[in-house]
């Protein structure tokens, strides 16, 4: 305790008003100088277009995914309204962590886990559920993996009266029961992908019978199954422009927490999965190094069993495992790729989103991976020091901050580090329990299955 004690100036968690919270969300697009590359619709070759998408996507929706121009957003005042629930969220100095670690460097989380879902995914859930009825529509669909964003989108539905259909990755929906049960409370139809309530499904069982399921799966199921509904559409909970659009608020709320103080972060990290949470923590940010008002260093950080950014290729590929979505440039490993079944269900994605892989390529953002052991070894680390129970997601963010810190620790460099705490573990007590008996395994995949997977990206200039 002696340290807050000679630090006082910065406390613990730093709350920001109601009246302080962002009013737009931030499109870090508009300051990109080489724009992320457009979808492109798998039947014609073509960029999509609005109309490409208007089947799928609510409208309002598709206007965001397609705006790479405008730098702010306003968020409609209903939303804002519901984000004051939870939000503003803290922005915490992990004042026990650096005593733990004996380490000169300064480290600040932002921590999305305090709402019922236990993640940032209701930051997006809202926003999606609220253009969904305006437009007027019964309900929507949508997948899951660890079940953080089913949950969001459940809890959102169940706000604004919409059904809720979420097809939940198959070993998550085994692992994580209770997480599926909170979905039920709030509402929603939960079913375990692949499934035989879909043709997509039923062809994915034909070909894997007995896979333990992927996201790419399951948003081909959740896309079918909006699509022959009548007054459903679909909804994402990470990847596309819009979902990194409404995380933004992530950011925007670190950036004026720390600008409070005169804090200024020299590594900005978070996991990566599909690129919500990395892309709304460190747009913000991104959008001063990109117009040249300040410098940052920015990490992300994935599994060793799905390592899209460390081993993938920057090539168009499909969304989903069923090729049903449009195609999009990012870095991949194949969308037939079935992660291996590790406790991070949020960051088995076989892509990366657009945005994110776009600054990767240039340059902007580094990228590092971690087996799931060397991970959960920095979730107790950290849980037994800071008092929160971290999602394994988190978890891979909070294994890189610990490692940056350990080198200023060696070098005697001061940095200030600032990493997303994305949300809690809770619901992910089955795998502390394989962790704890000593029962986890880490599997990383070899460059022949890598290699294999990738023969298969669609033949797509661009």
């Amino acid at each position: 305790m002696s340290k807050n004690t000679n630090n006082s100036a910065i406390p613990y968690k730093i709350y920001l008003q109601e009246n302080e919270m962002p009013t737009h969300y931030y499109n870090v697009r508009a300051d990109m100088k080489d724009k992320p590359a457009p979808l492109v619709n798998p039947g014609t070759g073509n960029p999509v277009t609005f109309d490409d998408l208007k089947p799928v996507f609510c409208d309002e929706l598709i206007e965001q995914e397609l705006n790479d121009t405008d730098r702010y957003i306003e968020i409609p005042e209903e939303i804002r309204d519901f984000y004051k629930m939870y939000r503003p969220s803290p922005l915490v100095r992990a004042y026990c962590l650096e005593e733990k670690l004996q380490t000169p460097a300064k480290i600040y989380y932002k921590f999305e886990g305090n709402n019922t879902s236990g993640s940032h995914k209701l930051n997006s859930a809202i926003a999606q559920a609220y253009y969904a009825k305006k437009e007027g529509l019964k309900g929507v669909t949508t997948e899951t993996g660890a079940g953080q964003w089913g949950t969001a989108l459940s809890m959102a539905c169940s706000c604004l009266g919409l059904d809720c259909k979420v097809y939940m990755v198959k070993v998550s929906y085994e692992q994580k029961p209770f997480r599926r049960e909170v979905m039920r409370t709030y509402g929603a139809s939960v079913t375990p992908s692949p499934s035989e309530t879909t043709e997509v499904g039923r062809k994915i069982l034909r070909e894997h019978p007995g896979t333990t399921g992927s996201l790419g799966c399951a948003i081909s199921e959740a896309v079918e199954a909006a699509a022959t509904s009548d007054g459903y559409k679909y909804v994402l909970g990470s990847v596309l422009n819009q979902v990194l659009l409404h995380q933004s608020v992530i950011g925007e709320e670190a950036m004026t927490a720390m600008k409070k103080y005169g804090i200024k972060p020299d590594v900005i990290i978070g996991c990566a999965g599909g690129g919500s949470n990395l892309g709304g923590l460190i747009s913000p940010f991104m959008g001063e190094k990109l117009r040249g008002e300040a410098d940052y260093r920015f990490v992300a950080v994935e599994p060793a069993s799905c390592p899209s950014l460390t081993r993938g290729r920057y090539a168009y590929d499909f969304c989903d495992t069923g090729h049903v979505c449009p195609m999009a440039k990012m870095y991949t490993i194949g969308s037939g790729y079935i992660p291996a079944p590790n406790h991070a269900g949020g960051l088995r994605y076989h892509g990366m989103s657009p945005i994110v892989s776009e600054l990767y390529h240039q340059g902007e953002i580094e990228a590092v991976s971690y087996t799931q052991t060397e991970v959960f070894e920095a979730a107790r680390d950290f849980a037994r020091v800071e008092g929160i129970l971290p999602a394994p997601e988190s978890s891979h963010a909070i294994k890189a901050a610990i490692d940056e810190a350990l080198k200023c620790k060696e070098t005697g460099e001061e940095k200030t580090i600032l990493f997303g705490l994305t949300g809690t573990g809770y619901f992910d007590l089955y795998a502390y329990e394989q962790f704890n008996d000593g029962n986890m395994t880490d599997y990383v995949p070899s460059d022949e299955e890598i290699e294999a997977s990738l023969a298969t990206l669609p033949n797509i200039e661009g």
